[in-house]
């Protein structure tokens, strides 16, 4: 008999003479189960049955195995992509903060696009992504939810049509799907960025495949394919001087109206990451104990997380907000930053007006809650608007909530502040500093162009 009714446990390290890993799985009430020597050779055969059952294979109830796997017992082929790329991303999820689970599940998902064999009945290439970046590639928490129709029905295609992993030997395959990821969906090339960054799943996922021996090398290598260049300066166009600053926080403070209070409620918020050089994710965790604020002089803000937008899908929390420590920090380790009189009075003023969040944070949604990215991306573009002119709202003047940093630690600089300070307060390194922020150190030629006229005024003397 054959049946739909499949569970596939995690897998069971058994503790013997001679470590194994045991593969688990039920199906219509029956158990079954398999033992590897290693835990790479039971991912595998866990993932296959976990492919196999996301594509809608029914499975026999004697053997246990849908008809897929049974003829591989007798003749087993080379691992396909699709099975390969499940247990990659079985492997990597556990470990991985969101935005590396967000990353790996597009590459992937991009590369299995191209390594399908032309078969017929091949869904919509929207149905078809869709079923990939939703389903197939998105590890759940405890028993995962049954797809609709259309999505079972197109990864069962994708589980047929799905070329072998060895097919990446072949050159000419791999630069398609290096090329693949060079675009997006509409056809235009995609940001260095975000080329560099699928590139970077993908060598690690090929090398894995290495490791379970599936490959002899990164068929990648042997492609004569160069990553493109990513711009690591900031652009000087983006900085805003302090008076503009002032002008785009006064802006703020008027979107949404008084009585809403939509915009009033973000003003510290901006003036955080100004005037005290924090990345958004890290005022978006800013908690009141973590601030000291004295009526006169410096005060002093003590950084402990983020908390990044990530969507739900990723966090495996059921939060849109992923929650973790500082960006280049261990997880526990804090940063001290010093933050003037001006932000010390708004910061004050913003507390007494809206107090905090019931776990502390300074700064929370009109509900409440975490305060979204969308929301105070909505709140910046109005204010621009508001402050700039047309011909500067069309610039990249402050395009960003970002750029009031990149404006921070331009002006810290550009006012003589020991680089090795300004890279403790802004959490980076000197070189990383100094790399990215040379073209917005301001009145550097003139300087230089003084030096050298003085030279050669003196050598005409």
């Amino acid at each position: 008999m054959k049946s739909h009714d499949v569970r596939v446990w995690e897998i069971r390290k058994r503790p013997t003479k001679k470590v194994s890993y045991e593969v688990r799985w039920k199906v219509a009430g029956n158990p079954f189960s398999e033992t590897f020597r290693t835990k790479a050779l039971a991912d595998g055969r866990r993932a296959k049955l976990l492919t196999a059952a996301k594509s809608g294979e029914p499975f026999d109830t004697e053997s246990g195995l849908p008809d897929s796997l049974a003829e591989r017992v007798v003749a087993p082929p080379s691992m396909s992509w699709y099975a390969f790329a499940s247990v990659y991303l079985a492997m990597k999820w556990p470990d991985a903060a969101p935005n590396s689970r967000d990353s790996t599940n597009e590459a992937l998902t991009e590369a299995t696009m191209v390594l399908c064999e032309e078969r017929p009945d091949r869904p919509e290439d929207a149905v078809l992504r869709g079923a990939l970046r939703g389903w197939a590639f998105v590890v759940h928490e405890g028993d995962a939810p049954q797809p609709p129709t259309d999505v079972a029905n197109a990864l069962h295609w994708v589980g047929k049509a799905s070329m072998p992993l060895t097919t990446l030997k072949d050159p000419a395959t791999a630069r398609r799907v290096l090329d693949r990821i060079r675009r997006k969906l509409d056809g235009t090339p995609a940001s260095a960025e975000t080329t560099r960054r699928k590139k970077r799943v993908l060598t690690n996922a090929v090398k894995y495949a290495v490791e379970l021996g599936e490959l002899e090398e990164d068929p990648f290598a042997a492609v004569q394919w160069t990553a493109p260049k990513v711009t690591e300066t900031v652009d000087p166009e983006v900085v805003v001087n302090p008076r503009q600053a002032r002008e785009l926080l006064a802006a703020v403070s008027y979107i949404g109206g008084y009585k809403r209070a939509r915009g009033r409620r973000q003003v510290a918020f901006f003036a955080a990451i100004y005037y005290g050089g924090l990345r958004p994710a890290e005022a978006v965790g800013l908690r009141r104990a973590d601030c000291t604020l004295p009526d006169e002089g410096w005060g002093l803000l003590v950084l402990r997380k983020t908390r990044p937008t990530v969507g739900t899908r990723w966090t495996g929390t059921g939060e849109v907000h992923d929650r973790r420590g500082l960006k280049n920090r261990a997880v526990e380790e804090t940063r001290r930053v010093p933050i003037p009189p001006n932000l010390v009075r708004i910061l004050r003023a913003h507390l007494t007006e809206f107090g905090t969040a019931k776990d502390g944070r300074v700064f929370r949604n009109e509900r409440g809650g975490v305060l979204g990215s969308t929301a105070y991306w909505r709140v910046w573009d109005e204010a621009r608007r508001l402050a700039l002119t047309p011909e500067q709202v069309e610039s990249p003047m402050a395009k960003r909530p970002y750029d009031l940093r990149h404006a921070a630690l331009s002006t810290w600089l550009n006012a003589g502040v020991d680089p090795t300070e300004v890279a403790e307060r802004a959490g980076n390194s000197v070189e990383v500093l100094l790399s990215r922020y040379a073209k917005c150190l301001d009145g550097r030629q003139h300087v230089a162009n003084r030096r050298i006229q003085s030279l050669l005024d003196g050598d005409d003397a």
